[in-house]
């Protein structure tokens, strides 16, 4: 596993609560909008952050912080995830995951072990545009899909969330989000912001109205959605 940033100390990362927020190298999805790119394409010219470190600021951190997300990339490719996060939990943390969804053989692993508090999963757009959105061109839909209703259907507490583009994103694509995920507990649109480190720059957020127009499109389907990211 190989650690490229810490974030010591977060509100936003883990909703409600005081975190720290850590990030994983590696991800076998390619979003063109990815502001993480860096962690994405090539991890491994990254700086390291030891685990030691990571552990030693954590114990030193206990009754401050509340808890840890864990982010990247995509974590669930780290082998020894489990390993690391159960070290976390010992510290008495709340651990929350944020993933593709693209394992979901992990993700049920590692709850069915007592190691996630807390999920947050993307959903890049409706499934028909998963190719363009992952920037692959052929998105493996069992497994997302599978990830889904896990969340759905299961006790762990979630949130599903997406980053919403002007050039990637419209009406239509939200209305089929809101038939795919129908009664989800939480969504969460989140406005784009431009970073040096997207993949593929240039795309631009939607202003208010449009994603308060989305959001009415959802609440059709899903009692909570609500916006992020807007100034």
């Amino acid at each position: 596993m190989k650690i490229c940033g810490l974030n010591k100390t977060t509100l936003l990362d883990y909703p409600g609560k005081v975190a720290a927020t850590i990030f994983l190298g590696g991800c076998n999805f390619r979003c063109p909008f990815c502001q993480n790119g860096a962690l994405v394409l090539h991890p491994a010219t990254e700086p390291e952050i030891t685990q030691e470190y990571t552990f030693s600021f954590l114990q030193k951190r206990r009754g401050i912080l509340d808890g840890v997300c864990v982010t990247g990339g995509e974590p669930t490719l780290a082998p020894d995830l489990a390993d690391f996060l159960r070290e976390i939990k010992e510290m008495g943390y709340l651990v929350k995951l944020d993933t593709n969804g693209s394992r979901p053989d992990v993700i049920k692993d590692l709850a069915s072990q007592g190691l996630l508090d807390m999920v947050a999963m993307d959903i890049k757009s409706c499934p028909s545009a998963y190719g363009t959105l992952t920037g692959l061109d052929s998105p493996d839909m069992n497994a997302i899909q599978e990830s889904v209703d896990f969340l759905l259907h299961g006790s762990l507490d979630y949130e599903f969330r997406t980053t919403v583009m002007k050039e990637l994103h419209h009406k239509e694509d939200f209305a089929a989000i809101g038939q795919w995920i129908a009664g989800a507990k939480a969504y969460y649109l989140q406005a784009y912001r431009e970073s040096p480190d997207v993949i593929q720059p240039g795309f631009s957020s939607c202003t208010l109205e449009e994603l308060q127009e989305f959001r009415d499109i959802l609440l059709k389907t899903i009692p909570v959605v609500e916006i992020r990211g807007i100034d």
